[in-house]
């Protein structure tokens, strides 16, 4: 297997380097191979300072719930009723908030007063309340006389679980109810009810406070449509569900603002269809903004080397969040870009650079890895840039955040 030439790879201290592949993009997206790696947490924070003080990017929006994403957003902006521990618990979900690295990124963007969204499905993707209860609550201000069938929200708690970590638990509710119609039916006749209301809700509300109401209906209709899928034994259908609610969020929140930065897993971000084990090619998030977007929408794909990684095993969901990561495979596109500029500082490549020769090189890679396990990419189609990150290690349990956490999460990390 070949190797990059030295000339097309940089040190990460030389950030400025980026710029030709990144400039004039609306959405700029940082991926990351596993979750929950502090090396992974440690360069969104390095690029997003980069991009906020030398280009003025002012919006951060990750893969964290959209509805409780407005709690953090609060914080952010000088808000002290909850304290940060609470808001980084409860409101950035799918157990991204737990570190102390990202306490420490949610600090520098208050300090700096960034705007901060979230871009997914409510509950940790585990649970329709968090966005079926706010959408009960606006309707109840915008529309006093509707009587919802108490038996909608009732079905929502039967088929809920409290975290991340319950996300089965969810998925073999939906497997097993005979009730889940009277749940997405409810949620579509909720739907019909604030799209022909809008005129009148608008007058009584506002028209922020409606958006906010249907963008987190129609999320909560998503995961309830991603959880029937998967309960059937649809995978990527399923999954397909929630990539394109997560692109359709992105362009909600551009909407309003000039320019984000996303970060996200690279299966969300990359700009080809992802193909996880055992489940056909799916068209992501990513592919959703390359159509729509264009050239405004550029992605930062993530590579690594070894040390640890997410466990991908059943013991994840006993609270063993990191498993050994071997060194990658050297056909790879992980082990291309290790073996191209060996130890351990972290470098980038401009992909929109590449000389013949080292394009070869990248396109023979036809493997990238998802923490343990490979996939296949096409990585000049899917990336603009690349970061290798040689280690990568567990973040670091924030112990003051464990602390706000639902017993579900508390009991298996503590």
């Amino acid at each position: 297997m070949g190797r990059l030439d030295s000339a097309a790879t940089f040190a990460l201290d030389d950030l400025d380097r980026l710029d030709a592949a990144l400039a004039g993009a609306r959405v700029v997206a940082i991926g990351e191979s596993s979750h929950y790696n502090r090396e992974q947490y440690l360069l969104r924070h390095r690029l997003f300072r980069h991009l906020a003080q030398r280009h003025g990017f002012r919006v951060y929006a990750m893969e964290s719930g959209f509805i409780e994403g407005w709690d953090v957003d609060n914080w952010v902006q000088g808000d002290d009723s909850r304290a940060l521990g609470d808001v980084l618990a409860n409101g950035v979900t799918g157990l991204m908030g737990l570190w102390t690295e990202m306490r420490t990124h949610l600090e520098w963007l208050r300090e700096h007063r960034i705007r901060f969204y979230g871009t997914d499905l409510p509950g940790s993707n585990a649970s329709t309340l968090p966005g079926l209860d706010p959408v009960l609550a606006y309707l109840a201000e915008a529309d006093p006389e509707l009587k919802v069938d108490p038996r909608v929200r009732e079905v929502a708690v039967s088929l809920s679980a409290p975290s991340a970590f319950s996300q089965l638990v969810t998925l073999n509710a939906y497997a097993t109810s005979t009730d889940k119609d009277t749940l997405s039916a409810g949620l579509a006749d909720l739907r019909a009810r604030l799209a022909s209301g809008r005129i009148d809700y608008v007058r009584r509300t506002s028209v922020e406070s409606y958006e906010r109401a249907l963008r987190t209906l129609d999320l909560t209709i998503a995961l309830d449509g991603t959880a029937r899928g998967m309960a059937r034994g649809e995978q990527a259908n399923g999954m397909e569900v929630r990539e394109v609610a997560i692109a359709d969020s992105v362009e909600w929140i551009l909407r309003r603002e000039e320019r984000i930065v996303l970060v996200e897993h690279n299966a969300h971000v990359q700009r080809v269809p992802a193909a996880l084990p055992g489940v056909r090619p799916m068209a992501t998030m990513g592919v959703h903004l390359a159509d729509r977007l264009g050239d405004d929408y550029r992605v930062v794909g993530t590579t690594t080397g070894g040390e640890q990684t997410l466990n991908y095993t059943p013991t994840f969901y006993d609270g063993v969040m990191f498993a050994d990561l071997d060194e990658p495979k050297p056909d790879s596109l992980d082990g291309v870009l290790a073996a191209s500029r060996p130890g351990d500082a972290p470098f980038a490549v401009d992909l929109r650079r590449l000389s013949p020769a080292d394009e070869a090189v990248v396109r023979a890679a036809k493997e990238q890895r998802y923490g343990v396990f490979y996939t296949e990419v096409d990585a000049i189609a899917a990336y603009d840039v690349l970061v290798h990150l040689p280690h990568v290690t567990g973040a670091t349990l924030d112990h003051d955040t464990l602390s706000h956490a639902v017993p579900d999460v508390r009991d298996r990390l503590s």
